[in-house]
């Protein structure tokens, strides 16, 4: 997880929650995601101040229940932050996921509004708006997902 980024192009993306958060660092310039992860809210914390020391200057969040919380947190970080409308994402998540792991075998029969994702999908959220944010998709490396917070 220390890889080097061009700080000019970072962009953050958080699902806020009360006992987890999706979170997403993406380029603007390439219009990837370099890292994503479902954290607990301390994790997610430690994770942007992190990246605040690598150059993050801009923050998309979903403008939902749990983000009032997290503008007080946030408040410390020298951060341009734009809130999106977050409704529909656990919906389009569960989509995107199918997206990016597509089923297999005797899985490809099920409909896809059926179909349940064998894990939490926070990051995509994050991801989503994120993309909301920036008006186009962005490309994701299939690499795990974080659900710990490793030392920098």
């Amino acid at each position: 997880m220390n890889r080097s980024f061009d700080a000019q192009h970072l962009i953050a993306g958080l699902d806020p929650g009360r006992s987890k958060c999706g979170l997403v660092l993406a380029d603007r310039l390439v219009q990837q995601i370099h890292q994503a992860a479902i954290l607990s809210p301390s994790q997610t914390l430690s994770w942007l101040r992190h990246w605040h020391t690598q150059g993050l200057r801009t923050l998309v969040m979903g403008n939902g229940t749990g983000s009032k919380p997290w503008l007080n947190r946030l408040g410390d970080l020298d951060l341009t932050l734009a809130l999106v409308d977050e409704r529909g994402t656990t919906l389009a998540a569960r989509q995107r996921y199918w997206e990016l792991f597509p089923p297999r075998g005797l899985a490809k029969l099920i409909p896809l509004g059926l179909r349940m994702p064998p894990r939490d999908l926070d990051d995509l959220a994050a991801q989503l708006l994120l993309e909301r944010q920036l008006g186009h998709k962005l490309q994701r490396q299939l690499e795990p997902v974080l659900r710990t917070w490793p030392a920098p």
